[in-house]
């Protein structure tokens, strides 16, 4: 898999925001390609290490061919970063970076079914050893779900129109490929100047359910903060408002200096004082440069938030 493409968005930003050095203990959670993976390593030589992972087989098996000059510098395994605790163990290190984002080997390989830029299976799994396909979603999940499900995490404002109108569909044929579902939406919600897809929110959605996307990042920033030794940093890179949100929050409580009550509304009178746990490296989001965005337009929507562990 030596031709997987995917141009690391915030590199340098991100790297710097991390205080990648020489030396020390590194994380990729989301390996991608391995250019992350690549510019780590070389900033760490002679001596540091870096564990990387991804759940996508061809992202492994590129990331193991991109770093072999790095041979006894790194371990690579193909597995979700939720797993980064039980991976490590009592290891501690210097920095974890998650980019959230979804790999340009996968959307421009027509058989993996993230886009409708071209023709392919309605699949979406960017681990393909699981059993539930976009399709599974899209022609067994009642009208209701589906509605629901596209409001909810895409803010998709004619998700029920959307919904009965794949409902209807579907009773007349099954749900198979990538242009057909972006078909249906259209002719539901016309393009009329848009200048992105009427379908854009809806395959977002599809792929955020096939891959657990929003239980595997809660769990995956908790596993990964636990394996930040104090001064460590994580590096978070999101690619829409509601993983930026779970981010931004996830740190935001790391970082006051109280908790609450499990259950109870967040009130001052309520509040058991703590110290924090974190500092915000990042108070707003790291975007992409305007020169970056030019070379790479998918780096468009890229933020980037940063925070620093104080203890245990």
């Amino acid at each position: 898999m030596s031709d997987f493409t995917h141009i690391p968005v915030l590199l340098k930003e991100a790297l710097a925001a991390m205080q990648v050095r020489a030396g020390g203990y590194w994380v990729d959670g989301t390996s991608g390609g391995g250019g992350h993976c690549e510019a780590i390593l070389r900033a760490t030589a002679p001596e540091g290490f870096l564990w990387a992972c991804d759940q996508d087989g061809d992202a492994v098996e590129a990331t193991r061919h991109r770093l072999r000059e790095f041979e006894g510098r790194f371990e690579v395994r193909r597995m979700n970063f939720e797993g980064l605790k039980n991976w490590l163990g009592a290891r501690r290190v210097n920095g974890v970076l998650l980019d959230l984002g979804t790999s340009s080997h996968q959307l421009d390989t027509a058989d993996r079914g993230f886009s409708f830029q071209a023709d392919g299976p309605l699949d979406m799994r960017m681990d393909r050893r699981g059993t539930t396909t976009a399709a599974t979603i899209v022609n067994s999940w009642e009208p209701e779900a589906l509605a629901e499900a596209f409001y909810r995490l895409g803010d998709e404002p004619d998700s029920r129109r959307i919904a009965r109108a794949i409902a209807e569909e579907r009773r007349v044929r099954p749900f198979e490929t990538t242009v057909q579902l972006a078909d249906c939406v259209e002719r539901v919600c016309p393009r009329r100047g848009r200048r992105t897809h009427p379908a854009t929110r809806v395959f977002q959605v599809l792929r955020m359910l096939v891959n657990r996307e929003r239980e595997v990042l809660e769990a995956g920033l908790k596993a990964a903060w636990s394996v930040l030794a104090p001064g460590g940093r994580l590096a978070v890179i999101t690619f829409h408002s509601g993983e930026d949100r779970m981010v931004k929050d996830f740190m935001r409580e790391e970082a006051r200096d109280y908790d609450m009550p499990p259950g109870q509304p967040d009130v001052p009178e309520l509040r058991i004082p703590r110290k924090p746990r974190a500092w915000l490296v990042t108070r707003r989001p790291v975007l992409p440069s305007e020169a970056e965005m030019e070379t790479n337009p998918r780096a468009r929507s890229a933020q980037l938030r940063v925070a620093e562990k104080l203890e245990d």
